[in-house]
């Protein structure tokens, strides 16, 4: 037995394999396993053992976490895992991402609630037809002027603090609304156009976020990801809502979402900064990731963005006709559906819900792949300017003919499945105008943002109530489907004249 542990020495000590144990904090402190390795100790940096022999039992230093042994006679590395101590760490800007994708659903939740629950408060309350379009177009009133106030708030203080507000205000809004539909028509009125006032910083906050949390070559998903909330928050809405009204009362929705709300800022003001670089929680590696994929890191500025110089470059109306374009569609179709389904197909209110909720549902899942998609074209070398424009083109070509199309359908499945390829596709919008903000104009891209979509906030009020007029002019939604879809194929003609990747201001 001595013999053969004398050659079993003899043999290792002749090939003198090296192990070293890289640990971020201090190393290990005594012997291990069957094999003993001879140790000189370092605290807080390397350890090298270089003599094998025979032990039989491991102590490990308190401190230690886990280390990657390296062995030079090998060539391997291997990470020691220590039983009872976690291993694995989610990246912060992956947390952030998640936040934002959670507010963003309780965002448009929290606009859907009120077009569910419009209908019973109208049977109460005796309104008129007419007066529920004024009900429903008040939210608007107010968002129409936030977004470019709330873009410049975002650029000068940050967008944490500035969605923080945001949510705080939008759901005390959101909770005292049915006081206010019972107390008077000018309470309701008011209490909506707020509630349209404080939603209104909630895109340029995400959008300047994002940029700061995710290199470029990232952006697209986390982007895809957080809209793919906002999407799902319609088809939230429109199932939790009616089950609420119906067993509980009409007040039941809005207080849990406003509670929902509250929960969330608790995670949101302790958790997230503004700037990675301001963040306690984050690892130098990841910061140095982040911060290795951005060529025109953003900054905030004190001074008034300069609004002549923005709107003097084609580029800029190449993201506000985009964001008109885009809004001009996206709430025909979300006003309207219910209302096609039934009037075309004679389909029951319920059905059409139904209906209309599947291609939320699916415009969600296909933002994200859109936005996977573009990260990963980039990553492929393509410039930005090549696919921002071919990501609006598919936002825009595709639901043009899928609109078109929708003219010949003869059942509602068919058209169910129309609507649904024209939302799925404009999706892909999210990799293309919605980004190319920061692209053009990352000092001022908040300010940017309100400007654009204040624009499309009124192509969205003059699209619904047009409809409307066209509808009842001529008896039927071709004409305006038709209009619509013409609208889609101008602007895209004009996206890739104009547009660029590049950093214009």
């Amino acid at each position: 037995m001595a013999a053969e542990s004398m050659l079993l020495h003899s043999s290792y000590s002749s090939t003198k394999p090296r192990c070293y144990l890289s640990s971020p904090q201090s190393c290990w402190t005594s012997r291990t396993t069957n094999l003993r390795f001879e140790r000189k100790v370092v605290f807080g940096k390397q350890v090298k053992w270089e003599s094998l022999g025979l032990t039989s039992r491991r102590e490990v230093s308190k401190k230690e976490r886990g280390g990657v042994v390296r062995c030079t006679a090998e060539g391997i590395e291997r990470r020691m895992l220590i039983p009872g101590e976690a291993t694995v760490r989610v990246p912060e800007r992956f947390k952030v991402v998640a936040l934002m994708a959670c507010v963003m659903c309780l965002c448009n939740a929290d606009r859907v609630v009120m077009s569910v629950a419009v209908v019973p408060l109208a049977d109460k309350l005796g309104w008129s037809s007419s007066f529920l379009g004024i009900v429903q177009s008040s939210f608007l009133w107010g968002y129409i002027f936030s977004s470019v106030i709330g873009g410049a708030l975002v650029d000068k203080y940050g967008g944490k603090r500035v969605m923080a507000w945001g949510v705080a205000l939008w759901s005390l809004a959101t909770l005292l609304t049915p006081w206010a539909a019972n107390h008077s028509t000018f309470a309701l009125l008011a209490i909506r156009a707020f509630f349209g006032l404080a939603e209104g910083v909630a895109l340029p906050s995400m959008s300047t976020i994002l940029s700061r949390w995710f290199p470029g070559h990232e952006r697209a998903s986390a982007v895809g990801f957080s809209m793919a909330g906002f999407h799902l928050g319609n088809v939230v809405g429109l199932i939790l809502t009616p089950i609420m009204l119906s067993t509980i009362g009409i007040a039941a929705p809005f207080i849990l979402f406003s509670s929902l709300g509250l929960l969330w800022l608790s995670s949101w003001v302790y958790k997230v900064t503004s700037d990675p670089r301001e963040s306690p929680f984050i690892t130098k590696s990841e910061l140095t990731s982040i911060q290795a994929g951005k060529t025109d890191p953003p900054t905030t500025t004190a001074e008034f963005p300069p609004i002549g110089l923005l709107l003097s470059k084609l580029p800029t109306w190449a993201i506000i006709f985009a964001n008109v374009t885009n809004n001009w569609g996206y709430f025909v179709l979300l006003s309207w559906m219910p209302v096609y389904f039934k009037t075309v197909f004679n389909v029951n209110l319920k059905q059409a819900a139904w209906f209309s909720a599947f291609p939320w549902g699916t415009m969600a899942v296909s933002g994200y792949i859109a936005g996977a998609i573009s990260d990963s074209l980039v990553k492929a070398g393509y410039s930005k300017t090549c696919v921002r424009k071919i990501m609006q083109s598919i936002g825009f070509t595709g639901p043009g003919v899928s609109l078109l199309c929708l003219n010949f359908a003869k059942s509602p499945e068919m058209a169910a499945v129309f609507i649904t390829a024209a939302l799925s596709l404009s999706s892909f919008s999210q990799a293309g105008f919605l980004l190319n903000m920061q692209d053009i104009a990352p000092q001022y891209a908040g300010f940017l943002h309100g400007i654009a979509n204040s624009a499309g906030t009124l192509a969205a009020i003059i699209s619904t109530i047009g409809t409307g007029y066209f509808v009842q002019w001529l008896g039927s939604f071709q004409a305006f489907l038709s209009l619509t879809a013409c609208l889609y194929f101008i602007t895209t003609i004009f996206w890739n004249l104009f547009a660029t990747g590049e950093r214009v201001f």
